[in-house]
């Protein structure tokens, strides 16, 4: 598997548009101002784009689909394809392969990550889609359940409104489009601050990313990313955490995590994970 440094090569980027990985945290307005979808269609080539949508985590992939198909549609986009995927061959389908390789943009839409996981995780279509998404080759975004599968660990369940524990959260594997991270979705929403840093306890080597609905956190290079949309980006960081006791306890017991920073990022900001370091906008 590529590593984050190599993703975005600038060199691969059109003139014209700068490619990103957007990692949105679901309930994206549709319907008024089209914030993230607007800036997911500019990116993926505006009237030039062609648009690949993967609605398989969703329980009605055919409706999801076209609801997506019908906003890009009226945006201009000048081709998308529905990658309705409904069984694990139809990830080397050769037709839907070859617009994947020629596609300017995919979005992953919302629903079950377990069930997107187990669909599309070392497909044929899946692997083409993450290597050029790494190259920076094509927009990629993923909202909701299309989110939280960005990590090589990916979040597929858990609590809230408890103090962080084991219990609280249930890990798997994500499909690595960003290996350094731990994304969690409708996150203020869902008061799922615990989780996150149940997460990020079970693996301190990652960062974590807590994104509320209608908000985006856009990765245009493997170092940095920028918060857009209407509410907030929490950021976990565990690079100077001294101590945790998550190894030594029961499931339910109570987590002791010594050290962590967090970091609320709004429209405008950006985070730097190398530099693990925050700017706003004015700066």
């Amino acid at each position: 598997m590529l590593q984050l440094e190599s993703q975005f090569s600038p060199q691969r980027m059109s003139q014209s548009t700068k490619t990103a990985v957007m990692v949105i945290g679901g309930a994206e307005d549709k319907v008024h101002g089209r914030q993230i979808l607007h800036t997911f269609y500019n990116r993926a080539g505006g009237t030039d784009a062609q648009i690949a949508i993967i609605p398989c985590a969703s329980r009605d992939p055919e409706a999801i689909g076209h609801r997506y198909q019908d906003i890009f549609t009226d945006m201009g986009a000048k081709a998308i394809e529905i990658l309705d995927i409904r069984e694990r061959e139809q990830g080397q389908d050769s037709l839907w392969q070859s617009f994947i390789h020629n596609c300017t943009g995919v979005f992953m839409t919302g629903g079950d990550q377990l069930r997107l996981c187990g669909l599309m995780a070392d497909t044929p279509i899946m692997d083409t889609i993450r290597i050029r998404a790494q190259l920076g080759e094509i927009t990629l975004a993923g909202t909701s359940a299309g989110a939280a599968v960005m990590g090589q660990h990916m979040i597929a369940g858990g609590g809230s409104g408890e103090s962080p524990n084991r219990s609280l959260v249930d890990l798997t594997t994500g499909l690595g489009i960003i290996p350094d991270v731990i994304v969690d979705q409708h996150f203020h929403n869902r008061n799922r601050m615990a989780r996150l840093m149940s997460a990020i306890a079970a693996y301190p080597d990652k960062l974590g990313i807590g994104i509320d609905e209608d908000t985006c956190a856009l990765f245009e290079s493997s170092r940095s990313f920028q918060v857009i949309g209407k509410g907030t980006v929490t950021v976990i960081d565990p690079a100077e955490m001294c101590h945790t006791n998550y190894q030594d306890i029961g499931t339910t017991d109570p987590l002791s995590i010594h050290n962590l920073r967090v970091h609320i990022l709004s429209h405008g900001d950006r985070y730097d994970i190398h530099k693990r370091s925050s700017t706003t906008e004015s700066h």
